[in-house]
C-alpha cells in the first residue's frame, strides 16, 4: 500500500500522535454529493505547462506544472459527474477593474498590483477565467468569490440546500489556501467532505502535503481520484434537479463592468 503523500514530512512523534489520538478516521462518502472545483483558473495554472519559477514570472499565483498534472484528474471527475447528473460547481475570483475590492489580499503580496495588468500586458487572458480544459458546461454552476472560502460572501450554501446535497467532493487549488478554507466552512456546515488527492495542488509542495494531512485528520477524507470515480459509478442517474442549462454562461456583472 502506498504511503500517504504527507508521511515524508512527519516526524516519528507526529506519526505516533496520529496513531494514538483517534484522528484520521474514515467518515465515508455521503449519498447526494456535489463536485466542487476550487479556483482552477489561469491565475493559478498559468496559460501553458511550464516550471513554476518560469510561470510565476507572468502569473504570480501560478502553481506551475503541478496544476497541469492535476487537470486530467479533475477532467475525469467532471466527465463522470456529468454522466451521472451530479452537480458540478466551480469557484473563481472576481475583482473590480481598479482592484479596490482586493482589500486584505493586497497586504501580504508585494506583486498584487500586477493583477490589473495581467490580462492586457502579459497574456491577454483574464486570470479568473476557468481553464479551457475543464470549462463549465451549460448545466454547471459557477460561484464568484473574493476571499479564500467558496462559502464566504457567496450563495454556495444556498445552492447546496436547493440541491439537497449532503456531501462534497473537493478538488482544486490551493490546497493550503482556498481549498482548505472551503473545506473547513463545509465541515462547519456538517457536510461530509472528500478530497480527490490528485485533483488538488499548491505552489508549495510541503504546504500541499501537510494540509492534506491535516484535513484528512480532522475535516475530510483524502482519497485517490480512482476511488471517487468508482463511488460515482455506484450512484443512480437522476438524483438531482439540476439547472436546465444555458448556451453561454452569464459573465459576472463585475467582470462585465471591467470589460472582461
Amino acid at each position: 500500500m502506498t504511503e500517504p503523500i504527507w508521511n515524508q514530512f512527519l516526524t516519528e512523534r507526529d506519526k505516533a500522535v496520529f496513531a494514538a489520538s483517534g484522528y484520521g478516521a474514515r467518515q465515508g462518502f455521503g449519498t447526494r454529493p456535489a463536485l466542487l472545483i476550487i479556483d482552477v483558473n489561469y491565475a493559478f495554472c498559468g496559460d501553458r505547462p511550464e516550471p513554476i519559477l518560469e510561470s510565476i514570472k507572468t502569473w504570480r499565483n501560478s502553481c506551475g506544472e503541478d496544476a497541469w498534472v492535476a487537470l486530467p484528474y479533475i477532467r475525469a471527475l467532471i466527465d463522470k459527474a456529468r454522466e451521472k447528473g451530479l452537480p458540478v460547481i466551480y469557484t473563481t475570483g472576481v475583482r473590480r477593474g481598479d482592484l479596490w475590492d482586493s482589500g486584505s489580499w493586497a497586504w501580504k503580496n508585494n506583486r498584487s498590483a500586477e493583477d490589473a495588468a495581467n490580462k492586457t500586458v502579459t497574456s491577454n487572458r483574464d486570470g479568473n477565467e476557468i481553464m479551457a480544459e475543464i470549462a463549465p458546461g451549460p448545466r454547471d454552476i459557477v460561484i464568484y468569490k473574493q476571499k479564500p472560502s467558496g462559502f464566504f460572501g457567496t450563495n454556495l450554501a444556498s445552492y447546496l440546500t436547493l440541491l439537497r446535497c449532503d456531501s462534497l467532493i473537493v478538488t482544486g487549488t490551493t490546497t493550503s489556501g482556498c481549498v482548505r478554507a472551503s473545506v473547513i466552512d463545509a465541515f462547519s456546515l456538517n457536510y461530509r467532505i472528500t478530497l480527490a488527492e490528485e485533483g488538488c495542488f499548491d505552489r508549495s509542495q510541503a504546504s500541499h502535503a501537510i494540509n492534506l494531512c491535516d484535513m484528512n485528520a480532522k475535516y475530510a477524507d483524502v482519497v485517490k481520484t480512482a476511488e471517487v470515480l468508482a463511488f460515482f459509478d455506484t450512484l443512480p442517474i437522476g438524483l438531482f434537479d439540476l439547472p436546465k442549462g444555458v448556451a453561454t454562461p452569464e459573465r459576472h456583472p463585475m467582470r462585465k463592468a471591467a470589460g472582461y
